[in-house]
């Protein structure tokens, strides 16, 4: 099993995953999907899963045991993907099920909520990666999507294109209408890629 598929198994099995899954499906379930309690948890509960694995190996020196048989690039790479994954999945998942079987579930497109919830769980992960800080990872994400928020409602209405809200639900005219959400999100995540890659490089080389 090489790198991206072990990071993906533990980030799927993983008890932040469960957690995660078990939260937002109450949630679900209770409030429902035009929520205010669903929106804003989005960017915390995705990053249940993954977000601060490479935190873990490196603090705990794991990383030292691990490097030699997967390589940099790989063992960067898998984490990396391996939190986008989860961090989609955990808000998805919930959300299909709540489509299925909740009585006048409201309109929900599932897979904005997973390259949504993939966009903040990576984030997460490229903060904690910065800063070393997993208080920053859970909290940061959380953070610049709520000023994102406050900045749109306040003061940028026309700019609806940064507006969180707007990828999970999206109430105006886009090109290539949902496509062109996932291809923003996308990315924003590839964005994230190269900060997260230059950053874990330059730290594990000095392990």
């Amino acid at each position: 099993m090489n790198s991206f598929e072990t990071d993906v198994k533990r980030a799927i099995i993983s008890k932040g995953f469960l957690a995660g899954f078990v939260l937002e499906l109450l949630i679900l379930w209770k409030v429902g999907g035009d929520s205010e309690l669903f929106r804003v948890t989005v960017p915390v509960i995705s990053t249940f899963p993954y977000a601060t694995a490479w935190l873990a190996d490196y603090q705990s020196g794991y990383i030292k045991a691990y490097l030699p048989r997967c390589g940099r690039t790989s063992y960067i790479c898998g984490k990396f993907l391996a939190c986008g994954i989860a961090g989609g999945l955990v808000e998805m998942l919930p959300c299909l099920l709540y489509l299925r079987f909740a009585k006048n579930a409201a309109a929900l497109n599932p897979l904005l909520i997973f390259f949504s919830a993939m966009v903040w769980a990576l984030l997460s992960a490229t903060l904690a990666a910065i800063s070393n800080s997993r208080y920053i990872a859970y909290g940061g994400s959380f953070v610049i999507y709520y000023i994102l928020v406050i900045l749109h409602d306040r003061y940028f209405e026309d700019i609806y294109c940064l507006y969180p809200y707007e990828w999970i639900q999206f109430q105006h005219t886009w090109i290539f209408d949902e496509q062109g959400i996932v291809i923003l999100l996308s990315s924003l995540s590839a964005l994230l890629f190269l900060i997260y890659y230059n950053t874990v490089r330059r730290c594990i080389e000095r392990v």
